[in-house]
């Protein structure tokens, strides 16, 4: 049956609507990229070797606009996420195979956020490590009760103000160093160093597209957008909005990364310990004063419980689409938290634990993205809003470089030379 013409009295109506409705999931997606993962990396970079990498995150943040794009498309036009429209094409045992990898992606998330959150109570009020993982725990699950209780649209708000948080406190330190902006300019042309640099470019292009966010952000748009609502405001309005959507929400989070590269390139130069977040933290307080460690400190606190929180809500929509039952999200919360709590119980060394993360991460992040592209430059999938030519050829090129990226890092990874 055709969709129904919206009467012109209700124009109005989406027009108001707009800004309140069609923009949000992106932001709650890109927690992923201003995660404790990136802020050691980031910070390495630009204490080590300055200016000279900014452009690889302004690379990095172009693929991803990409990527968060045909994701959310994928999840608008076909009314599913990207596990659904998967475990519908997969025979059960494959569906089950790709779950599992799915699954340890998605612990392997947690993990890092975990820590991250742990770390950052540790930096701030001196608690120990397993302690701080308890109480990440606690306010995580808090913050996933807003999403089941009172539905996305809360959860997006409360996500996105702790995305402001995380700009406050990773940007505030920029603010009293001397960058040097001539400097900064030179470093978005493309060059090397030697081989270190190439290998830290390559472990911070390899692990910024997230598999778990791919996942979850098609799980988000089909969530926000019904049928009903595809359907009265118009899937062409729809895709609009959402380029605006992910563009605004990653310039956010690209701006945070290439910021802590600059205050570390101008604040850190050739300072010993940045290469883990309590050394960065250290350093950061001794440079530029405690009360920009404090707020660096707030801000990756802040970070840790939005991405672990996030992390959760999309390991429960890959176990949704993949294994066709929903699991409550406080009950995922509680399973994936173990193997965190474990790992700090344990006294393995944080950063070293990250690193593991990072690695699962990279291997899980082809098996994410190379069906992405396919289904969204499949006609069968998505009709008339197919992926063109140009935007396919792009995305292809952008799965080459991450994937090829990806395989570096876990090789140099394995070899011990990363």
């Amino acid at each position: 049956m055709a969709a129904p013409v919206p009467l012109v009295a209700d124009r109005p109506t989406v027009r108001r609507r707009r800004p309140a409705v069609l923009l949000g999931p992106a932001f709650v997606a890109a927690i992923a990229y201003v995660d404790p993962g990136n802020v050691a990396a980031n910070l390495t970079a630009g204490a080590e070797y300055g200016y000279l990498l900014v452009w690889v995150l302004v690379a990095a943040n172009a693929m991803a606009v990409l990527v968060q794009y045909l994701s959310a498309k994928l999840g608008l036009v076909s009314g599913q996420s990207l596990p659904e429209v998967l475990g519908q094409r997969m025979p059960r045992t494959s569906r089950l195979l790709f779950w599992g990898q799915a699954e340890l992606v998605a612990i392997a998330t947690d993990l890092a956020e975990v820590i991250g959150g742990a770390i950052a109570l540790k930096i701030l009020f001196g608690v120990p490590l397993l302690f701080g993982g308890v109480i990440v725990g606690v306010i995580s699950t808090m913050l996933l009760a807003v999403q089941s209780r009172r539905g996305q649209r809360p959860f997006e708000f409360v996500v996105m103000g702790l995305l402001a948080v995380i700009a406050v406190g990773f940007l505030a330190g920029l603010f009293v160093s001397s960058v040097s902006w001539g400097e900064a300019a030179s470093g978005l042309v493309p060059r090397f160093e030697g081989t270190p640099t190439v290998l830290l470019a390559a472990s911070m292009l390899g692990a910024t597209v997230m598999p778990h966010a791919i996942y979850l952000h098609s799980s988000l748009s089909r969530d926000r957008h019904d049928d009903e609502a595809r359907s009265r405001i118009g899937m062409q309005r729809l895709l609009r909005a959402t380029k605006w959507d992910v563009g605004l929400s990653l310039l956010i989070a690209g701006s945070v990364n290439v910021a802590m590269l600059l205050l570390a390139a101008a604040s850190l130069p050739g300072v010993a310990g940045t290469d883990s977040i309590e050394g960065a933290h250290a350093a950061i307080e001794n440079q530029l004063g405690s009360a920009i460690g404090v707020i660096f400190g707030i801000g990756l606190l802040a970070s840790g419980l939005a991405s672990t929180s996030v992390g959760c809500y999309a390991g429960a929509s890959i176990m949704g689409g993949l294994l066709r039952f929903k699991v409550p999200l406080l009950t995922r919360r509680v399973i994936t938290l173990i193997p965190a709590l474990v790992i700090l119980a344990l006294g393995v060394n944080p950063t070293w634990a990250l690193v593991l993360s990072q690695v699962a991460l990279s291997i899980g992040i082809p098996f994410a993205l190379v069906p992405l592209v396919r289904l969204t430059s499949s006609r069968a999938v998505m009709g008339s809003h197919v992926n063109r030519p140009a935007m396919k050829a792009a995305a292809w090129l952008v799965v080459v470089l991450i994937v090829a990226l990806n395989l570096v890092l876990i090789a140099l990874t394995v070899t011990g030379q990363a």
